[in-house]
């Protein structure tokens, strides 16, 4: 048996937060690398947003975007974990968010505008499915 197959179906949704968390700061990163070319001004740290260079502002915006993706995306996940949802379904699209996520903070910054809007989709979509999936299975039908 494998590392992977160990862990309880359940378990990936709680490390599927605790990564699109790690995700969110990401991006400020690239946003740190800019700041050093520019001087970073500690008086006024966000003044400074427009004398970044191009790539350090859209990792701002991806960083930034990634709180409000996160605040959905966890309470989705931790409705599926509290419901039971242990899945195919729930674990693939719990993966796919944090992939998803992962992949629209790099589009973001090098400015691909079409794959980071189809990666915003994707990751939308595995909050829903989570959301769904949750309240189908305290729905009697």
């Amino acid at each position: 048996m494998s590392f992977l197959e160990s862990i309880p179906g359940s378990a990936y949704l709680l490390y599927s937060i605790v990564i699109a968390m790690v995700l969110i700061y990401l991006p400020f990163l690239v946003v740190g690398y800019g700041r050093l070319q520019v001087g970073y001004d500690t008086a006024a740290p966000r003044k400074m947003l427009d004398k970044l260079p191009p790539f350090a502002q859209r990792a701002t915006w991806a960083h930034q975007n990634s709180f409000e993706a996160f605040s959905i995306f966890s309470i989705a996940a931790l409705m599926a974990f509290v419901t039971g949802q242990d899945s195919t379904l729930a674990i693939g699209a719990a993966i796919a968010h944090v992939v998803a996520r992962l992949f629209y903070s790099v589009f973001y910054i090098l400015n691909i505008p079409p794959l980071r809007s189809l990666m915003f989709g994707i990751g939308s979509l595995t909050s829903f499915v989570l959301f769904g999936l949750s309240l189908i299975s305290v729905t009697p039908l």
